[in-house]
């Protein structure tokens, strides 16, 4: 009779890997996770040390054991039916030696999330996700964020622009306005203009010079401060081990004359290493008057002075000016959007941040990091940004085009933070303390209004005296914050945590000149808070790879420096105007499953309390009416979020015919306001009398209820081919969920918009690497904001389809 290998499997005899884990001195290691990822299989060691695992089929697997403070070992076991094997084992501690060479990790896949423990930070029990931009086939070159954010569950994205400068992203509901819902750090430190009083990214690194993009939602609040929306912190590449000088060059061509050059090189002699890179990139654009250039620098240079102190330094420079086509109405978007009708109107904005550090690992359970930090930036434009129902033109009669406007702003920020992470016993029971300061001041010199030229071309020559609007806006601010990781057994852990915050904000300055010349001024306005955020994570491992976690954080988002300026002499600031409050809700399980599968589902709730908003109010006579800067209500995100990723070969066990990787990435979303007052004015002087009325179960403006990316990825060997859609359903782009557009463009629903990209990467002779891809392969007319001042007015089209082409070499 002929046997069944698919019954004789089942029936062969189980085999089991048994063992104990000690220190050298034999000291038994307890909630070592060991674990065999191939067949999804693991466990924990006990109090004694022992750990098994039994129902094994043979054959040749790696096992693994990590824990916390120990070097993690990965053996090659081969395992015959019924055996039992024994593993004991010593695991060495995790001595944070800090030599002038960096200890390479595993090749990461594309996405994957932070440990427990990174540095002398903590995220366990958080919802986080990580970007690997070099291993995913996408446009880095130009940062084509809905690629890039492809697998990070919920981004919504605003696209200003063909350049990719200036990414705007946010989740949950909260504004893509350049990113200012989130904390926008490189390397751990700020980047954004000013964190407190205005949060704009209009920096970003090039994504080729970077080996991770770190997400961190709204649990970051007590260890990163501000925003709702979490950390998004951007990880640059290190040198490699072992080399003296080694790097990569890439040159990118696409449509619009797009030509991107990228040149890398990192290295370490002795007890210094460096990383260091340069990047230029310009086009044409794919509308009209939408041309750019951007220049990139950075350099990273590190000594170490001892095994275990090491001091750097880093520096970063970005200069970019790009012209701004404008907004277009709905009328001309739908019969052109390539069209411009500003030919006139620039944006700039030149960067400098500098950055000294230290590490001090002072044994191997405790390291010390220091970074002390600053900012020089500006931002500048010049352009016609009257309406786009007012058209930039010649005037014959003066024989010239009108003068433009010039605004600037000048950021000059230091700051320094201290953390400190440490791990001990308490009470038999193992614990990690996270704990930091931080002290930061930023000033921002703002002024705008000013008499510019006629003329064509970037420049910021004024041509009066003075800007109309001079002010001087500085934000000191002191935190004191501290995580605490408490694990009961292997499995369940818990995260409390605390953040203080003294915060002092000012504003002094000109904000207008009268007919006359006199000044409309603004007097010392001053204003100082003390609050404590709190938090608290759970997490309980169901296996060695899978696990549940839930976290609820407070956050809050500082009072603006456009909160304490009102656009007229005739508003009122509240003189008791409080910074927005509220919270994070996170409850999720992720994991994987085996090598096939990696998965993260998760419910959300996000509460933003005190939102800052002008209400019309009538003067004590009942004679005239003003608009009082106040807060005036809240609004709460629900919703799930959820990721998956399978490999379809990998899980049929067809290893030889590459992978087959089919992912989804999706968010459904209910965003409103529970509540926001708004009143209008009825009657006449002195009979005035105010009509009041509410925003509630109104939907949060660009809150869609649906963003869905998908896509396949076909690897085998060097190539690598990908195909992606991404979907955002319509949105509202005001609090009164107008539908349809007034004549500026500038309210109005947004409709839904369906894109699909394609890109591949071939890696050949082990160092040349080929990139190709286009963007919307459909060609599909969508627009993803309105704006009411720059990069518009107007609605603001997105890019149409293009193509890009690109060689690399390491050396």
């Amino acid at each position: 009779m002929l046997s069944n290998p698919l019954i004789a499997a089942f029936d062969e005899e189980k085999a089991e890997v048994r063992g104990k884990i000690t220190e050298a001195n034999g000291t038994p290691v307890e909630a070592v996770s060991v674990g065999i990822p191939s067949l999804s299989k693991g466990t924990f060691t006990d109090k004694e040390g022992f750990f098994s695992i039994k129902n094994l089929p043979s054959g040749s697997y790696q096992i693994s054991f990590s824990e916390i403070g120990y070097k993690t070992i990965t053996q090659t076991i081969l395992l015959e039916p019924g055996q039992k094997l024994e593993l004991n084992l010593i695991m060495e501690p995790d001595v944070a030696e800090l030599n002038a060479v960096y200890i390479e990790a595993p090749a990461l896949t594309d996405r994957s999330t932070l440990p427990d423990i990174d540095g002398a930070a903590l995220y366990a029990n958080k919802k986080t996700e990580v970007i690997a931009p070099e291993r995913l086939d996408a446009n880095l070159s130009m940062n084509v964020s809905r690629q890039v954010f492809a697998k990070v569950p919920g981004v919504m994205i605003w696209e200003n622009d063909g350049s990719g400068v200036q990414t705007g992203v946010s989740t949950r509901g909260l504004s893509p306005n350049r990113s200012w819902e989130f904390n926008v750090r490189q390397n751990g430190y700020d980047v954004s203009s000013d964190p407190f009083g205005y949060p704009e990214a209009y920096f970003n690194p090039p994504l080729e010079a970077v080996e991770q993009i770190q997400v961190v939602r709204g649990a970051a609040s007590l260890q990163y401060g501000p925003q709702f929306g979490g950390l998004l912190n951007y990880v640059i590449k290190k040198p490699t081990v072992g080399k003296k000088i080694s790097g990569e060059l890439s040159n990118t061509l696409g449509s619009f004359g797009m030509r991107n050059t990228f040149i890398g090189v990192g290295g370490t002699a002795g007890r210094w290493s460096y990383y260091a890179y340069a990047n230029s990139r310009s086009a044409e654009g794919w509308r009209q008057n939408s041309r750019y250039n951007i220049q990139n620098a950075y350099i990273n240079l590190e000594y170490a002075a001892s095994k275990k102190l090491s001091l750097g330094m880093e520096l970063t420079a970005m200069d970019y000016q790009s012209q701004q086509p404008g907004g277009l109405s709905d009328s001309l978007f739908k019969i052109d959007p390539k069209r411009s009708d500003r030919s006139r109107n620039w944006f700039g904005t030149p960067w400098l941040v500098p950055v000294l550090k230290a590490k001090w690992a002072i044994d191997e359970q405790q390291v010390i990091e220091l970074k002390v930090f600053g900012l020089m930036g500006e931002r500048n434009s010049i352009g016609f940004v009257n309406a786009v129902t007012q058209p930039d033109s010649f005037n014959v009669s003066q024989g010239r085009f009108a003068n433009r406007q010039i605004d600037r702003d000048r950021y000059g920020n230091v700051g320094t933070e201290l953390r400190y992470r440490g791990s001990l016993r308490v009470i038999g029971l193992k614990t990690t303390l996270a704990a930091g300061l931080r002290y930061s001041l930023g000033t921002t010199l703002r002024q705008q209004l000013g008499r510019g030229d006629a003329g064509f071309d970037f420049n910021l020559n004024l041509q009066e005296e003075r800007f109309r609007r001079e002010l001087r806006f500085e934000n000191r601010n002191f935190a004191a914050f501290a995580e605490w990781h408490l694990r009961l057994g292997n499995r369940l852990s818990f995260t409390p945590g605390l953040r203080f915050e003294n915060l002092n904000s000012s504003a002094e300055g000109r904000l207008n000149l009268n007919a006359d010349g006199s000044e409309q001024r603004i007097e010392n306005l001053n204003r100082t808070r003390s609050f404590v955020l709190a938090g608290i994570g759970a997490g309980y491992k169901l296996s060695y790879a899978t696990s549940l976690y839930a976290n609820f954080s407070q956050a809050y988002r500082p009072v603006l420096f456009s909160d304490l300026t009102p656009p007229a002499t005739t508003d009122v600031i509240d003189e008791n105007l409080k910074d927005a409050g509220g919270y994070n809700l996170d409850l999720g399980y992720r994991g994987r499953l085996g090598s096939f599968l990696q998965f993260d589902l998760s419910a959300f709730l996000l509460r933003y309390e005190n939102r800052i908003g002008t209400i019309r109010q009538i003067n004590a006579t009942n004679t005239s009416s003003f608009q009082l800067r106040t807060n005036l209500g809240a609004t709460e995100s629900r919703g799930i979020e959820s990721f998956v990723e399978l490999d379809i070969l990998g899980m049929i066990k067809k290893p030889k015919a590459g992978q087959l990787l089919v992912f989804a990435s999706a968010t459904v979303m209910e965003a409103r306001y529970t509540g926001f007052r708004t009143n209008s004015v009825s009657g006449t002087s002195p009979n005035l009398r105010l009509v009041e009325s509410d925003l509630k179960d109104k939907k949060v403006e660009y809150a869609p209820d649906h963003i869905v990316r998908w896509g396949l990825t076909y690897r085998l060997k060097g190539l690598s081919v990908t195909l992606q859609q991404s979907r955002t359903t319509e949105v509202y782009t005001d609090a009164s969920n107008t539908e349809l557009p007034n004549a500026a463009a500038t309210t109005g629903k947004i409709s839904a918009y369906s894109l699909w990209d394609a890109s591949l990467s071939y890696l050949f002779m082990d160092k040349y690497r080929f990139t190709a891809g286009l963007n919307n392969l459909t060609d599909e007319r969508y627009a993803t904001r309105r704006a009411g001042g720059y990069p518009g007015p107007g609605l603001l089209p997105g890019e149409g389809r293009n193509i890009y082409a690109g060689l690399s070499i390491r050396f």
